[in-house]
């Protein structure tokens, strides 16, 4: 008899997502449906909006990607009206996006998804002395991993359990029998998470240096950029290039080695060597690093073939809401897609934690819609841009997957999985963190005769335009698709990551990447499914920050209240 297990919410994202899931009685997930609980509704606020608005208002999206969507907003209106802005411009984006992904993919590993690998309560029982040798195993130069550090660590945490609570770590599954590391392992993974509390405020001070602020930057505009005087001061320069060297050391000396140490421990984890049911992959290009040279190139790759990769075929990108809460009766191709909301909510139903509200899983059940291209699911993200660009023969990932696998002794075969796409992520941003330099020097020599930031744009109310932008951002794959119209915004859609990736099934029942990936699932407990949150977080998801609705009276439009403490907790 199956047993229907509900995560609401899952926590330690951005946004609002409910996972349900029916096991067998081995405890085997035989069905998976994920469920975005909130609606975004920009594309909404967005019509009759002036086009040079798009990137302000399309970055509250999203409370971390605010970047990615305000560059996406800009670009999309820059192709339409067939902008083209000047080098400098252009790299100095590119290093803001390069500075985004070093801030964002530590944090997401240590602070989003690190404590599903590293068990808290057994590094209280470590040896200091021994955890500080054991860090040598894994980089020649290991950072924060002195016997005196980590005994501060160990004391820092023990203060916490004394009064009762492990604050920050509180409420998880520790314990788990699918936790692999050692309690010395655990040690170093946790000095680490206390340190990238430090470089995450670095990171993101290296990003508002040309972004202004960070989040929700304000630097670019339809045409360039507005941080001239930033651009042209050495002494900002150098500052940058000061704080990106302190980030870049914690990325090689202890964001690389915790993944080779993962590998090591996790290795035989059967929970983490699944988790890739789409063998569909789809990646966008990204990172300018001098003029016309990108570092990620675009493609997609079928069923899992690494012998081909196929460039990708815009018109064949749609949208199917059968199940998702709008209108609709059949796929639209994202120019003329179309936003009308259609909530039919929960129905009653049986969980392991006993009577609940439960989803339709023959009706509508996620505001979240489902991309296909040519009718099929794919997964996007660092895992898609590191074997689309292997595959194309990209020198740098070649390289920097070789090493790792050599490393770690994985077989290639090992990227389809829980721990590969993790890893995935560490390696995307060791090559960008790598590279990032080079953007930064081509800026340097561009400046010496050019220091042209912005080009005109004009929009001719009597015509009709309509662009796109389609690239990588730190979750994968970013298209935005505008239409303008009189001079205004006619329509507006933002397909992006998470909803490739966490798009319920659709009419023909193709299930997506995030259900897809936990079918087959063993889980150790059914009622403490960390098995669950853990390939879940792999992906790294950016569900809606809120329900983007207003009245321009003021008026209050609806209350909600939540009541934490009868959700699983994760």
């Amino acid at each position: 008899m199956s047993k229907r297990i509900v995560i609401d919410p899952i926590t330690r994202i951005e946004g609002h997502l409910r996972i349900e899931v029916e096991v067998d009685e081995d405890n085997v997930v035989q069905k998976a449906y994920s469920s975005s609980t909130l609606w975004r509704g920009i594309e909404v606020i967005l019509k009759g909006r002036d086009p040079r608005d798009a990137g302000l208002i399309t970055q509250r999206i999203c409370g971390v990607c605010t970047y990615s969507h305000y560059k996406a907003g800009v670009e999309s209106v820059e192709n339409a009206l067939g902008v083209v802005p000047p080098l400098n411009a252009q790299l100095v984006r590119s290093l803001l996006d390069e500075s985004l992904y070093m801030h964002d993919h530590v944090v997401h590993f240590y602070h989003l998804h690190g404590v599903d690998w590293v068990d808290i309560t057994s590094a209280l029982q470590a040896d200091p002395a021994k955890a500080s040798k054991e860090a040598f195993k894994y980089t020649d130069s290991p950072i924060a991993t002195g016997e005196d550090e980590l005994k501060a660590v160990q004391e820092k945490v023990k203060k916490f359990a004394s009064k009762g609570s492990l604050g920050p770590f509180a409420n998880a599954y520790w314990g788990n029998k699918t936790y692999k590391f050692t309690p010395e392992q655990n040690l170093i993974a946790l000095s680490h998470y206390l340190k990238a509390l430090e470089i995450q405020r670095v990171a993101a001070q290296m990003f508002a240096i040309f972004g202004a602020k960070q989040p929700h930057p304000q630097s670019i505009v339809v045409g360039g950029i507005t941080s001239v005087k930033d651009m042209l001061s050495p002494s900002r320069l150098m500052e940058w290039k000061s704080k990106y060297e302190i980030v870049k050391d914690f990325i090689d000396r202890a964001y690389y080695a915790d993944i080779v140490m993962a590998a090591s421990a996790y290795g035989t984890e059967e929970s983490v060597l699944g988790g890739v049911g789409v063998k569909n992959f789809l990646s966008g290009e990204a990172f300018l690093l001098s003029r016309g040279k990108k570092l990620f190139e675009s493609g997609i790759i079928k069923n899992g073939d690494l012998t081909k990769v196929y460039e990708i075929q815009e018109d064949k990108i749609a949208e199917d809401v059968t199940h998702s809460w709008y209108e609709g009766e059949k796929p639209l191709k994202p120019y003329d897609g179309e936003t009308k909301p259609k909530y039919t909510g929960f129905i009653d139903g049986d969980t392991v934690n006993g009577k609940a509200k439960i989803i339709n899983e023959k009706d509508k059940y996620s505001w979240v819609k489902s991309p296909r291209y040519d009718g099929e699911s794919y997964e996007v993200g660092p895992l898609s841009v590191m074997l689309v660009n292997y595959v194309k023969g990209n020198k740098v990932v070649v390289d920097a997957v070789s090493k790792f696998l050599k490393k770690t002794g994985l077989p290639v075969n090992a990227l389809f999985t829980t721990l590969g796409r993790t890893a995935a992520r560490m390696l995307e941003t060791k090559i960008v963190s790598d590279n990032a330099i080079t953007t930064f020097n081509s800026l340097i020599e561009n400046i010496k005769t050019d220091d042209s930031t912005y080009t005109k744009v004009e929009i001719d109310k009597t015509k009709e335009y309509k662009g796109r932008f389609i690239g990588e951002v730190p979750r994968g794959t970013l298209s935005h698709w505008i239409r303008i119209k009189n001079g205004v915004i006619e329509n507006y859609q933002a397909v992006v990551p998470t909803t490739w990736n966490a798009g319920p099934k659709d009419a023909n029942g193709v299930i997506g990447p995030y259900e897809a990936s936990l079918v087959g699932l063993k889980l150790e407990d059914p009622t403490k499914p960390l098995e669950i949150l853990r390939v879940i977080h792999s992906f790294d998801p950016c569900m809606a920050c809120s329900v983007h609705v207003m009245d321009l009276k003021g008026n209050d439009l609806s209350e909600f209240k939540v009541n934490a403490t009868s959700a699983t907790s994760c």
